[in-house]
């Protein structure tokens, strides 16, 4: 088995997310891990891959182990982005060598030069050994079908957006040929051609992996068996099943926990009454703590199920009143470098208009809502908004959040006109109630942030 869990616990301070479990991940499992926003799934990820440790219980790893995490960062932003998809199978440490030793190759001292051209040897044989130049073939096409060109492959990591960055990171884990993989929303920063390609990959894949996705297509396509994790509960439901299988089984289930739950309170409800009338009997007062202990005992073994998983009550208000014409640009253009977004353009945006906008990986749609939010300048022309107008910036890596302040303070950031109580209010309508208004947003996950953010 190539992961292994045997009574796993996962506590995040005094909340138990996982209560002990059993489980393992072999070769040819395609495993959808799903549960509520918040219920625990990246955390449970990274015990798994030993970034976290657990409350109880251990996690043991066979064979070479991807990892793909929801939040990825570039450690080193000076290298370029297939440097790091190749140092999945240590080429880019062989290329590295044998760039070091060219550049010894040309010292005067004949003893410096010929140890250099050794270890220029060794490097080459060590390269061909590796796959070599069909190993960087390879990874280019690899890339490509996720979107990134032999262009954005030969930048440095910090030129790139965050979305190509999570791409080449992905890129990356396909490409180590690991024995199990763990992928923790891969289809963020896809375009619909870049997810039918990694649909098509997943199902050829031998190894074993789990996934978390909100993709219902992903997972109906290409996994064969689906986690649930219960957050009310602490528990993995586990069903060896396909997706559309694993929706009706937990139907039935579900049905069957209410009827469970509809027959343990007519029994406890009895149990109370009868012990509240031997209570009344002082020789029957042992008995009827009993009885009355039972039927809490009942009631409380099955209350979860009683309970619904809340959904956010997301209300738009009325906006302010504002011009005919929210938002126009007028002659503008942006480029990266030599990388040319676009030039020369003119749109307006009216009012009541629902606009999407559309294009290739790369073509420049997060680039053009920054300019229409002000949130950068183009290089020419100008953003203009109409009178009254206030706009909104909902950012695709979050990047409007402040991770150091809490989650009270990021919306009184934005809105310092609310009392407490009301900002309160808002919060529990995106499902932040008591002591969440008091995390930092660092520590949310990956769902939690979205809710934050918009």
């Amino acid at each position: 088995m190539a992961i292994e869990a045997q009574g796993l616990e996962i506590q995040i301070g005094a909340r138990t997310l996982l209560h002990p479990t059993d489980f393992h991940v072999s070769k040819g499992d395609k495993i959808g891990l799903v549960g509520r926003n918040g219920a625990g799934k990246t955390t449970l990820t990274r015990v798994i891959t030993g970034e976290m440790l657990p409350a109880g219980g251990k996690v043991r790893v066979s064979g070479k182990l991807g990892y793909l995490p929801q939040d990825t960062h570039a450690d080193d932003p000076n290298q370029t982005a297939l440097d790091r998809m190749m140092s999945a199978r240590d080429i880019a440490a062989i290329i590295s060598r044998m760039r070091k030793a060219e550049r010894e190759m040309t010292d005067p001292d004949p003893d410096v030069m010929t140890k250099a051209m050794n270890r220029y040897d060794k490097a080459m044989q060590d390269f061909d050994k590796a796959g070599g130049y069909a190993a960087q073939s390879e990874a280019y096409t690899m890339a490509e079908s996720l979107g990134l060109p032999q262009e954005v492959m030969n930048q440095p990591l910090g030129t790139l957006s965050g979305g190509q960055r999570r791409r080449v990171e992905l890129a990356r884990i396909l490409f180590s040929d690991a024995d199990t993989m763990i992928l923790d929303e891969p289809t963020n920063h896809l375009d619909a051609d870049s997810i039918e390609w990694l649909r098509g990959y997943l199902k050829r894949y031998e190894g074993g992996f789990l996934v978390i996705s909100h993709s219902t297509e992903l997972l109906d396509e290409v996994v064969n068996k689906v986690w649930h994790l219960d957050a009310q509960r602490g528990q993995i439901d586990m069903y060896s099943l396909g997706w559309k299988a694993y929706l009706h089984q937990r139907a039935v289930d579900e049905e069957r926990r209410r009827r469970e739950r509809e027959v343990a309170e007519k029994k406890a409800e009895r149990l109370m009454k009868q012990g509240i009338r031997l209570h009344a009997k002082a020789t029957k007062a042992v008995a009827a703590q009993n009885m009355m202990r039972r039927a809490e005992r009942l009631l409380a073994e099955t209350s979860e199920a009683q309970k619904k998983e809340k959904v956010a009550d997301i209300r738009f208000p009325e906006p302010a009143p504002c011009g005919r014409t929210p938002i126009q640009a007028k002659d503008i253009s942006k480029a990266y470098g030599s990388n040319i977004v676009f030039a020369g353009i003119n749109l307006a945006i009216d009012k009541g208009s629902r606009v999407v906008i559309l294009g290739y990986n790369g073509a420049g749609k997060t680039t053009t809502l920054r300019l229409l939010a002000h949130i950068e300048d183009p290089d020419t022309g100008v953003v203009e908004y109409g009178h009254g107008c206030k706009v909104g910036y909902f950012a695709q890596e979050h990047d409007t959040l402040d991770l150091n302040a809490t989650v009270l303070e990021n919306l009184q950031h934005v809105a310092p006109e609310l009392d407490n109580t009301q900002a309160r209010s808002i919060l529990g309508s995106f499902l932040f109630s008591g002591d969440d208004a008091f995390k930092p947003a660092g520590v949310l996950s990956g769902g939690e942030k979205t809710r934050l953010a918009l």
